[in-house]
């Protein structure tokens, strides 16, 4: 089908997984249709993705406030 992308073609093009496409159309960022067992995806669709942030989000720097200062380790007695 002319202009129609499987989830491995879209992932070449991403530079991403296929799982990565399938998490994708789950989450709904990327519009895609069932066809059998397979989703195929519209290859104008992928301009919705391709500007999106990569990686973990960074953590917050006040995500140590409030939270209790580590017990100190006890010493190991030794053996004689």
């Amino acid at each position: 089908m002319q202009g129609f992308l499987t989830t491995q073609e879209a992932a070449e093009k991403l530079g991403v997984t296929a799982g990565r496409v399938r998490q994708m159309i789950v989450d709904g960022q990327l519009p895609a249709t069932k066809l059998g067992r397979d989703n195929i995806i519209k290859e104008a669709d992928l301009g919705l993705v391709e500007n999106r942030k990569v990686g973990r989000p960074p953590k917050d720097k006040d995500s140590s406030k409030g939270k209790q200062p580590r017990a100190q380790k006890t010493k190991r007695r030794q053996r004689i």
